[in-house]
């Protein structure tokens, strides 16, 4: 009996070969914890906290399995027992602790973190149920609680927590931390805050609740539906929530290896990911002071040495300004300092711009992070320098030396060896392991690309890969795809700006030509997956318009055989897992300027997909590393469309008016066969949008992406040659390991070794 035999069948407390797959699947959970709790220790002073709304991790067993060395070794014995890995993998439910891009890249991060043996723990929220579980009905998205919890789960109960005071009363948290463990690394925490009296009874109808009862409400979802006061008021209870507590964790560990407090600055180092905990400065600067006897100004001054900021958007909406009269209901405690923060910038600076509270009584949360931090940084080069030149331009000037770049990365542990072994497997065979460690490495591949045997194995790999989505969705989702087809994917959060509606206008106009006889070389299948925030009134109005076109073409005989559309339900990282390693052409069409970075766009690439995309985010460098010739990029550039907003020049009914095709494929919304299988008012809801106003521009680089997109089509049959330009992709991937990213916040900001 081999060492990793005896100890799982510790766990389960009989043989593997009587045990069943729940029985099983605990067994590991609790034999992978122990085995990740055996590396938990650090030595140094100095310790990171990356603070976020949002965790996306996916599923843990196998991804600690890998980083833990275990992998082969379990799958083995339970293989010689008679049972599946694949098998009791399925019985895990994936903590919904995340959305988007913001939540999967802290996922990486924490990942890399660890694996670079580096000392820093994430700290979140433990939501119940997750943003939503989405599904699909009468073509219109429904939104339900997503119980991650209910069975058996990688939550450890530390029975601990602390007393945060909000709106007056006193409530008393719980802690509950994820084990995060490295790749040959150590292993580092997430720590999750709760509360016990939260009660998940009472959700009702979808995902209604009362939001102003918040002893039993405020870990309930991710981002509460903020359209109205109360929401918006316990997105603040929130985020002072975990502050807090994060403010008190902090304080304790540092006092706990010998800190003074008035060397704070030596014991951590705050990353404050994107404008959610942001209050952690004024509530470190409160603890310091009220409870630790600290002077004000030296307060600040420590405060100040600890916090940085990544800046995640340039969208407006998104930099988050709170009325300051929800932070004198809520955190009064706060206020005070926040006032003399404002107070001190006024005096030293005259442009009100550069203001804390605005004239509207606003609070702006990021100008808190920039005047009392000691580091801003952008997430992709493009992005770093519209920071610097026009979206934060007047903070750029103040504080030049602040202002830095950390181009986003994926860690390639879960992104090619856990969700594409096929891929990584062939690859280790010919250039060994180290590139899952030093991502630069993956570039010794590229020798091999002038093989027509490697690029038949690709393609080969690459075709399994499109099988086993196919069996998975008839298997999970009741659908049938062609294999055969070219697998053209887009998911991501739905949003305006990523363009979803693009692809939907692209999607209407192939339909019309197939119809009028236009019939393609080869069938496209066209993936949507995406969740619409459930306030977010004209991204359900796309996916409306989605699913009732997905109705249309896939019911219509003269068409189904050269175009299929498909929006798949609940994305989050276990259908990426099946999605990503399956993609011929990867949709990353956000409108250029307003993708801060992107993280899909490295994964999809990571796994031999091309990018069919605008220069924008993380895209510009992706051209930059693989050449014209290995990426389809279409569209205006940011300059351009930067221009337009200023100049207030763009009018979307000039381009619907000279197009005839473009006109025909928005009418197409408010035709008679939309209307039969729609919502008449959603329908006219989003025409009227695109036709009156097209915030995003979707309308000018209509013609360019259906041009690229047909070209991109047309080299797919050079099968040989496209199978380079994938293998151009996988290897020139190695820049965007989070691995890098980290080793660059630590060489720059963290200085943790």
């Amino acid at each position: 009996m081999s060492d990793v035999t005896g100890r799982i069948e510790a766990e389960l407390g009989k043989p593997i070969a009587q045990a069943d797959n729940k029985e099983l699947y605990r067994a590991l959970l609790g034999f992978t914890n122990k085995a990740a709790g055996e590396k938990t220790e650090h030595d140094t002073k100095k310790k990171l906290y990356y603070i976020s709304a949002e965790f996306l991790i996916g599923k843990l067993l196998s991804n600690n399995l890998i980083n833990l060395g275990l992998y082969e070794e379990v799958k083995e014995a339970l293989s010689q027992s008679g049972k599946n890995m694949a098998e009791i993998e399925e019985i895990e439910t994936e903590p919904s602790l995340g959305n988007g891009g913001l939540g999967r890249l802290a996922a990486c991060f924490v990942d890399s973190i660890a694996t670079l043996g580096l000392p820093g723990d994430g700290v979140g929220l433990n939501y119940h149920f997750g943003l939503f579980k989405q599904s699909f009905k009468d073509n219109v998205q429904v939104e339900t609680p997503d119980e991650w919890r209910s069975g058996d789960n990688w939550l450890i109960d530390t029975n601990k927590g602390y007393d945060v005071v909000m709106g007056g009363k006193t409530y008393h948290s719980r802690m509950y931390d994820l084990r995060v463990t490295g790749y040959e690394g150590v292993t580092n925490a997430l720590h999750l805050f709760d509360m016990d009296t939260v009660d998940e009874s009472i959700v009702k109808d979808g995902i209604s609740f009362d939001k102003t009862d918040i002893a039993k409400n405020l870990t309930l979802f991710l981002y509460p539906d903020d359209s109205d006061d109360d929401g918006r008021k316990l997105r603040v209870y929130q985020q002072y929530f975990m502050v807090s507590n994060a403010a008190h964790l902090i304080i304790d560990e540092a006092k706990a290896k010998g800190s003074k407090l008035n060397d704070l600055y030596d014991y951590a180092v705050i990353q404050i990911n994107d404008t959610h905990p942001t209050m952690v400065i004024p509530e470190l600067i409160r603890i310091l002071r009220d409870e630790e006897g600290i002077d004000f100004d030296a307060a600040v001054e420590i405060v100040s040495k600890c916090c940085a900021y990544t800046n995640h958007t340039i969208l407006a909406e998104a930099l988050e300004k709170w009325p300051i009269k929800y932070l004198k209901e809520i955190v009064p405690q706060l206020v005070p300092i926040i006032e003399i923060l404002d107070d001190r910038v006024r005096r030293k600076y005259s442009d009100e711009s550069v203001a804390i509270i605005d004239s509207e009584d606003r609070v702006h949360m990021a100008h808190i992070d920039i005047h009392y931090g000691f580091s801003v940084n952008g997430v992709a080069a493009l992005h770093t320098d519209i920071l610097k030149n026009t979206e934060l331009k007047n903070f750029y000037d103040l504080y030049p030396e602040k202002f830095n770049n950390k181009t986003n990365g994926i860690t390639f542990r879960r992104w090619l060896l856990a969700c594409n072994p096929e891929l990584s497997d062939f690859i280790i065979s010919k250039i060994g392991k180290d590139f899952l460690k030093h991502s630069d490495k993956l570039a010794d591949f590229e020798k091999y690309l002038g093989d027509g045997a490697v690029l038949d194995k690709l393609l080969e790999i690459k075709a399994g890969k499109k099988r086993e989505l196919c069996e998975y969705l008839k298997e999970t989702r009741g659908i049938e795809i062609d294999p055969e087809s070219i697998f053209d994917i887009q998911s991501k959060r739905l949003h305006e700006y990523k363009r979803q509606q693009l692809n939907l206008l692209w999607c209407i106009k192939r339909y019309q030509q197939i119809k009028a006889g236009m019939k393609p070389q080869r069938k496209v299948t066209v993936m949507f997956a995406s969740k619409a925030a459930p306030a977010y009134i004209i991204a359900k109005d796309i996916i409306h318009a989605i699913l009732c076109l997905q109705e249309i073409v896939n019911n219509d005989p003269d068409v189904k055989d050269y175009l299929q559309i498909l929006m798949i339900d609940n994305y989050n990282v276990t259908l990426a897992e099946k999605l990503i390693p399956a993609c011929d052409i990867s949709e990353q069409i956000s409108l250029a300027s307003k993708e801060a970075s992107g993280t899909g766009n490295m994964k999809y690439m990571l796994n031999g997909a091309l990018t069919l995309g605008t220069e924008d985010g993380a895209n510009v460098e992706i051209h930059e590393r693989v050449g014209d010739g290995n990426i389809y990029i279409f569209g205006m550039r940011s300059p351009e469309v930067i221009k337009k907003y200023a100049n207030a020049s763009y009018v979307s009914r000039d381009y619907y008016d000279k197009d005839e095709i473009l006109k025909k494929a928005v009418d197409f919304l408010i035709g008679d066969e939309m209307v039969k299988v729609g919502n008449e008012k959603q329908l006219k809801r989003l025409y009227d949008e695109l036709l009156k106003k097209d915030w995003f521009m979707t309308f000018p680089d209509f013609q360019a992406y259906s041009g690229t997109r047909e070209m991109a089509y047309s080299e797919y049959e050079n099968r040989k040659g496209w199978a380079k330009k994938m293998g151009i992709n996988i290897v020139r991937a190695g820049f965007f390991s989070s691995d890098r990213t980290i080793e660059e916040y630590n060489r720059d900001i963290w200085k943790l070794k």
